[in-house]
């Protein structure tokens, strides 16, 4: 780990508890006392910027049971959207490979091909992850881009795109019964502009109440990849912005308790709740807020943790906080990257995380350093 980050972990997380005391016993976030490095996400071909963390559910191909995979977004020119390789860490062996690596001008996924943070590793082997493209960085050259299908050796086994695939975004939420599996993806890039488009009321660039999540039902034969036998937008009308640091804002994480599913509605600072979300046939338009404001700085992925609780990484700073859905109560927050060379510190450098095999730690990834990290008691 970097000394730099060690320091200002300490600095933040004797700030963080002086503001708001010692987190309650009951959370995750009050038994972890340690941020290590695991290692870095950049590639042989320079790819950096990483989004997805996933934590493989099974063995298969290349792949072993509880191995992390991240995904790049952006290119060696560190362009946003021009990312196309996958990296495979073995916590047991310590080793980083390469999974995959697709090319940047893929004709399948309309705009080509930019890693995002909806990336899921199924039980059968099957590895989804969805492209959100530019050609310049910026939301001005935009590509409605796809969802690809890899098997688990990281081949390219199909791709998924259409009228309802555009912009797919923010971690996915999953169900996976082996022969069948739904996938819970946002969709954050309908009639999206460039930066550049900006709204004279606000200085910054114009919102769109036009992202949504779709609910793609997934039929999974033997040795066959999955094939799609349903999709339904379950709730609808969440604001999207183009940006020129952070490409576009949008919902980014989702996560499912029971048959709720739980939305980051990064632009309005919030939690909502879309019920029945496995079996409804409508959109629930933006559901139920949960939890608004508080310690949220621009609520990005989210992981759901064994006691019940969910975890929301900021955007706008490097903390990640704790909270009950059930009573939208935001128990905890800790710094999980406290770079001072941002203000606030951390600003813009997390994105994605995900609940450790052991239920008590979770990987994440920072930004600013392009490393995957270890939160751990």
């Amino acid at each position: 780990m970097q000394t730099t980050r060690v320091l200002a972990a300490l600095i933040g997380l004797g700030a963080l508890g002086g503001l708001m005391g010692a987190a309650r016993a009951d959370t995750v976030l009050a038994g972890l006392h340690h941020h290590t490095t695991v290692t870095s996400t950049i590639t042989d071909n320079g790819d950096l910027n990483p989004y997805a963390v996933v934590v493989a559910p099974a063995s298969s191909g290349k792949i072993q049971k509880g191995d992390i995979l991240v995904d790049n977004f952006n290119n060696q020119s560190n362009l946003q959207g021009t990312g196309g390789t996958i990296i495979d860490y073995n916590p047991s062996t310590h080793a980083t490979t390469l999974f995959a690596k697709i090319p940047q001008n893929l004709p399948q996924c309309p705009g080509g091909i930019g890693l995002t943070t909806a990336m899921t590793m199924l039980s059968s082997g099957w590895v989804i992850v969805g492209s959100t493209p530019s050609t310049d960085g910026t939301t001005r050259t935009k590509g409605a881009g796809c969802l690809l299908v890899l098997d688990s050796n990281g081949k390219l086994v199909t791709v998924w795109s259409g009228s309802h695939i555009n912009g797919p975004w923010g971690n996915m939420a999953v169900i996976d019964n082996g022969s069948t599996a739904t996938l819970f993806v946002s969709m954050s890039g309908f009639d999206l502009p460039g930066p550049e488009k900006i709204d004279p009321a606000t200085g910054k660039p114009v919102i769109l109440n036009k992202a949504n999540v779709l609910r793609i039902n997934l039929a999974i034969a033997p040795n066959a990849p999955p094939k799609v036998t349903g999709q339904t937008i379950v709730a609808s009308g969440f604001a999207e912005r183009a940006d020129k640091d952070v490409f576009l804002i949008g919902p980014t994480g989702l996560a499912l308790i029971g048959s709720t599913l739980y939305v980051s509605d990064a632009l309005e600072n919030r939690i909502v709740a879309i019920p029945d979300a496995s079996t409804r046939s409508a959109s629930a338009g933006t559901g139920k807020t949960v939890t608004q404001d508080g310690q949220l700085r621009q609520p990005l992925a989210l992981a759901a943790t064994g006691n019940g609780h969910i975890l929301a990484c900021n955007g706008k700073n490097g903390q990640v906080v704790e909270f009950d859905p059930a009573s939208g109560q935001q128990l905890a927050a800790q710094w999980i990257d406290s770079n001072q060379a941002q203000s606030p510190p951390g600003n813009g450098d997390l994105f994605g995380l995900a609940m450790a095999p052991d239920g008590k730690s979770f990987y994440y990834v920072a930004d600013d350093t392009n490393l995957l990290m270890k939160a751990t008691p």
